[in-house]
């Protein structure tokens, strides 16, 4: 029998091995960003163009590399950061696997440009689909400038899988937030199709999360530090009334590398437990600094996942810290044991003069005298309610008298209304409504139900004339800069759903809202939106007036554990059937459960 079994040839190995480390654009930025700050770069320019489909350019200053180094560096599992095996648990740079130029340049064509402080002229490498096509001297400035172009050019079914520019810039973002964040004394720069994103020069901490995400957040910030043998601990929180609903500011490093780690953000879940709303999560921008020896970093291609030694203790002290932080900065609320509540006396008291009680004693009440006592007690005393009279023993046995006097005392209570008195409408746990109909009982879900309502007529508001309601104050918001360029994609949306507003640098000021909306709700929408349309970005980079209803409606409608009156019950129920398509809310969840006569007829057989 023949053998099966072969080597596969270098450049399929090198495609494999790409779609392990390169996912998506996003995925070359990072590692590319990263080779920046390991060669001792202080100032990183990252540009892209089409959401990095088409270019992506990183141009550093750092040390730069010999023409050997340059050619060297393309091939799989070379690197200078390790040199055995051990090394890998003593890790101080981002890259260390030898990986991501060699797979970058496996589905792209680059463009590599380098030259050290000490020599005269730099390098200029040509690569295609992992074959250098060109190698010569070069003049330039000192550090290294790497150009990728026509990402996934050779595997069609990975360019197919890419996400529109929309989508793929805002990982490209994210990733690029982890970055910055985490090495505050580099200068970064960032354009997209020749416009400028950030401009984040060398600060600190907290003026780098400022410059990230918007002057508003710096109001939201509490610091945090606690040193351990451990673990130190140091960065940020977020106050509990600014929690959001959405991810997006949650950010952990371990020596300034990116992690997640769903355990650690339990603790701090745990930390912040009875403070938050239901399903708010808070921000938070902690570095935890450990002995590299007691983590390893080697357990997944993309280097965001880490294996403590200790993993429960550093749970702990979390925890603690951050418990700390929120009560030494009076977030949480303080209580003083020593003080007893009731010496309190209200402010219009205090001045007041002490009057002594009045006692007033009958002095001819006598308790052994039967006619005294009842005197006294009838003067005295005026029952607030009438005892019932005592049944005679008969009465108890008699089947007719007995059954007579319960229908006298279920009328005079009114135990039971008639059958006209019955409400038509009535809720279930503050979340369904039951509604009789000829052939049993409809059940529907209030939250979906008004979520279907609200979307029709958002729907229908297309192309009209909305009334605006003008508001007295203008409110004014802050976003940051990706949150400023996906608004400024939808301004068109949010004027035909009836909003007035300018936008302004960082800033939106509101003038007027529609008229079916509240004007303390703004906010708390706009807000809303957004982040449904970063999770929820459509294929095509054009936001539809579809999309934007139904994000509107998901946020605006009545939500469960709300009480509804009979009258609104009814109104939902009449609004919800006269809608095209009544059982499905606007994500195709069921809106309506029909329990039929028979059925409940069966569960009493």
């Amino acid at each position: 029998m023949a053998d099966i079994i072969q080597l596969l040839p270098d450049n399929v190995a090198n495609q494999i091995a790409a779609g392990e480390v390169v996912q998506r654009p996003a995925s070359a930025v990072k590692e590319l960003i990263e080779n920046a700050i390991d060669a001792g770069a202080s100032h990183i320019s990252l540009i892209i163009k089409d959401a990095g489909k088409t270019l992506i350019q990183v141009v550093d200053d750092g040390k730069g590399m010999s023409p050997t180094d340059a050619r060297l560096c393309f091939e799989r599992h070379a690197t200078s950061k390790i040199k055995n095996a051990n090394d890998l648990f003593n890790l101080n740079t981002k890259g260390f696997r030898g990986e991501a130029l060699a797979s970058i340049a496996a589905i792209a064509h680059v463009t590599l440009k380098t030259k050290q402080a000490n020599e005269e002229l730099g390098t200029r490498i040509i690569i295609k689909g992992n074959e250098v096509v060109e190698q010569e001297p070069n003049s330039m400035n000192n550090g290294t400038t790497i150009l990728v172009k026509n990402l996934f050019y050779n595997i069609p079914a990975r360019r197919n899988f890419l996400k529109s520019d929309t989508v793929e810039l805002r990982h490209i973002i994210d990733e690029f937030h982890r970055v910055v964040l985490a090495h505050q004394d580099i200068q970064f720069e960032f354009h997209h199709n020749g416009s400028e994103l950030f401009l984040l020069k060398a600060s600190n901490l907290k003026q780098r999360i400022v410059n990230v995400f918007g002057a508003k957040i710096n109001e939201k910030l509490v610091p945090i530090t606690e040193n351990t043998e451990l673990v130190k601990i140091n960065g940020f929180i977020g106050k509990p009334n600014f929690a959001k609903k959405k991810r997006g500011e949650q950010f952990f490093f371990v020596n300034n590398r990116f992690i997640k780690n769903s355990y650690l953000h339990h603790a701090i879940m745990n930390a912040y437990e009875g403070l938050l709303q239901t399903k708010a999560i808070p921000s938070y921008f902690l570095f935890l600094e450990v002995d590299p020896q007691t983590i390893d970093i080697n357990i997944h291609p993309t280097k965001t996942e880490i294996k403590f030694e200790d993993e429960h203790s550093i749970y702990a002290i979390l925890r603690a810290a951050i418990k700390h932080s929120l009560g030494q900065y009076s977030v949480l609320p303080s209580l003083d044991f020593d003080k007893d509540p009731s010496l309190d006396l209200p402010y219009e008291y205090t001045k007041k003069d002490i009057a002594t009680p009045t006692i007033s004693v009958d002095r001819n009440f006598n308790p052994f005298d039967n006619d005294s006592a009842v005197k006294t007690n009838k003067a005295s005393f005026k029952p607030q309610f009438q005892a019932p009279k005592a049944a005679s023993w008969e009465a108890l046995y008699n089947p007719s008298e007995s059954q007579a006097t319960f229908e006298q005392e279920i009328q005079q209570e009114q135990l039971f209304e008639t059958e006209t008195q019955l409400a038509k409408t009535f809720q279930i746990n503050k979340k369904y409504i039951v509604s009789p109909f000829q052939n049993g009982l409809l059940i529907i879900h209030q939250n979906r139900a008004h979520q279907r309502v609200l979307f029709e007529r958002f729907i229908n508001l297309e192309n009209q004339n909305t009334a605006i309601q003008q508001l007295l104050f203008p409110q004014e918001l802050h976003f940051s800069k990706p949150e400023m360029a996906l608004l400024k994609t939808i301004v068109k949306n949010l004027e035909e759903l009836g909003f007035e507003f300018t936008l302004q640098n960082e800033t939106m000021m509101i003038t007027g809202v529609p008229a079916f909306l509240e004007s303390k709700k703004v906010a708390l929408l706009i807000q809303d939106l957004l982040a449904d349309l970063q999770e929820e970005a459509p294929e095509k980079d054009k936001i539809s007036h579809t999309l934007l209803a139904k994000s509107m409606a998901k946020n605006l409608a009545v939500k469960t554990g709300e009480i509804l009156n009979s009258k609104a019950q009814e109104n939902l129920i009449n609004e919800l059937f006269s809608c095209s398509e009544p059982s499905f809310s606007p994500f195709g969840k069921t809106i309506i459960h029909k329990e039929s006569l028979a059925a409940i007829n069966t569960k009493f057989s």
